[in-house]
């Protein structure tokens, strides 16, 4: 039967990725080419809006000799790529973009390394924000330091606020160079802010560049108010390969007896679909077996899997990681601290437990990013084994729209939060500390203490870009593997 039902799959992937070719002269692309073939097939199999690319058509070139003819249009892969996107942000305006999360990379090593939280960091993680509305001139400030980097031996710290590289005061048109380029070694330069005027303050940190692997959990403490014992876990990073100190952290605190649970979110940019189902696994622990979240992939992959097995498509709670319990809290109410950063698998955890408990968001409006990706690699599965060795190049294209289990997921333009209070410049207090404005606000609504209207003082930013979200992370939701059906079968 397993073979049988093995030998369908494969001819129905057959049919998707080839169908264009139905009239296949048996002619292979050239080597030359064999970069642009693998990013044309990956997309015209996967890409989720795959429908809405004419040139991705499955009836778009009748044999492989007219694909390889449109391929060699294109001297670089990345041009090619992104030619085939719907409606990417780099070509579309804000308001008319669909695809703003689709990427590619020409080494799958730094790719799999930065899904996992590996990155070439100093250790600042920071925000960017223009000085003004309108303004080319923008500035940076200090979210967090990374404990281990750079930067946690050098004088800087959460709040500083940092103008220019170099001595060049940082642009919308430099600061990738400046930020982000080759440069292992930069020196940020500081100022002050008073009254919405920046000075500069005439101090420098020199910063160096190293490989880093950034643990997600910075901060699990346990706060004491009255009656209430608040656990409090500011997570950063969706990263697979901490799931086990995740649960550990879960445990840590199920074991101090905890009767509340702030989590806080606002700089996490997303990252793997399972931890963030393991995650609101260990925040629940009632509904195992239950649809934390759907996915929604394109019509031609849709149909197979809802025909043959829609379980595929299904996130469910779990009690277990493996073989090892899953440290749940059985909370029927959690706070969740947002910020115009939080982004993908951070907003698939507030809205996959909204249909089974009370999501209290308190911060800013989220990113708005409710799509997914898969890496896919140049083999002839599109998974890890039997990668190309000519080249490195891998995609990371949306292939997914996420739902709850009562079908919503239309939050693309970010999800609300219950109590909006934005951070300013003036008011970065300490992380974890009770005076830091958000969890004030959400220790306040726990013990029944907090004002009915929340008026933070502070000059008010408007959020640009951060460290995560422009090197290289990109604000990811992602599948560690495609559904075992799609890669198993050709294996």
């Amino acid at each position: 039967m397993k073979t049988t039902f093995k030998l369908i799959i494969v001819f129905l992937l057959a049919s998707f990725v080839f169908q264009s070719c139905q009239d296949q002269d048996d002619v292979a692309a050239p080597v030359s080419l064999e970069v642009n073939d693998f990013i044309w097939k990956g997309l015209n199999l996967y890409y989720l809006w795959q429908a809405d690319v004419p040139n991705l058509s499955d009836n778009k070139f009748a044999n492989q000799t007219e694909l390889n003819t449109f391929l060699n249009g294109y001297s670089k892969p990345e041009n090619l790529f992104e030619s085939l996107l719907y409606k990417p942000e780099s070509l579309y305006p804000a308001t008319e973009a669909v695809d703003r999360f689709s990427w590619i990379v020409d080494d799958y090593l730094e790719l799999e390394g930065q899904l996992q939280g590996t990155t070439n960091n100093n250790g600042v993680e920071f925000g960017l924000s223009r000085k003004s509305t309108g303004s080319s001139e923008i500035f940076g400030w200090v979210r967090y330091i990374i404990p281990g980097s750079d930067a946690s031996t050098k004088s800087i710290k959460r709040g500083d606020i940092f103008y220019g590289v170099n001595g060049t005061q940082l642009t919308i048109n430099n600061y990738q160079a400046l930020l982000f380029g080759s440069n292992n070694d930069y020196t940020l330069n500081m100022a002050d802010i008073n009254g919405g005027a920046f000075t500069p303050n005439g101090k420098s940190v020199a910063l160096t560049k190293t490989v880093l692997d950034e643990n997600p959990i910075l901060i699990n403490k346990v706060i004491v108010s009255g009656s209430h014992k608040i656990g409090y876990l500011m997570y950063n990073g969706f990263y697979s390969n901490y799931d086990s100190q995740l649960n550990d952290a879960f445990g840590t605190l199920k074991s101090q007896g905890i009767t509340d649970l702030v989590l806080d979110l606002r700089y996490n940019g997303g990252g793997s679909i399972q931890t963030a189902t393991r995650l609101a696994s260990m925040i629940t622990g009632g509904f195992t077996g239950k649809v934390f979240a759907k996915e929604q992939w394109n019509a031609k992959i849709e149909s197979y899997f809802n025909a043959n097995d829609p379980e595929s498509l299904k996130n469910l709670f779990v009690d277990k990681m493996g073989t090892t319990p899953i440290n749940s809290l059985n909370m029927t109410k959690i706070y969740i601290l947002t910020s115009a950063a939080t982004a993908s698998a951070s907003e698939l955890v507030i809205n996959g437990l909204k249909p089974y408990i009370n999501v209290v968001q308190i911060g800013d409006v989220t990113v708005g990013k409710n799509v997914g990706s898969v890496t896919l690699y140049d083999s002839p599965t599109f998974g890890k084994e039997n990668r190309n060795p000519n080249h490195r190049y891998a995609m990371q294209p949306l292939v997914l729209k996420i739902v709850n289990s009562v079908g919503y997921g239309d939050y693309q333009s970010g999800l609300v939060p219950t109590f909006q209070l934005k951070e300013t410049l003036s008011t970065l207090d300490v992380l974890g500390s009770t005076s830091e404005p958000l969890l004030n606000l959400a220790v306040g609504k726990i013990t029944g203490t907090a004002k009915t209207k929340q008026t933070v003082p502070g000059v008010q930013f408007d959020y640009f870009k951060d460290s995560k979200s422009t090197n290289g992370i990109q604000n990811q939701m992602y599948l560690d593997k495609a559904p075992e059906g799609l890669l198993k079968a050709l294996e």
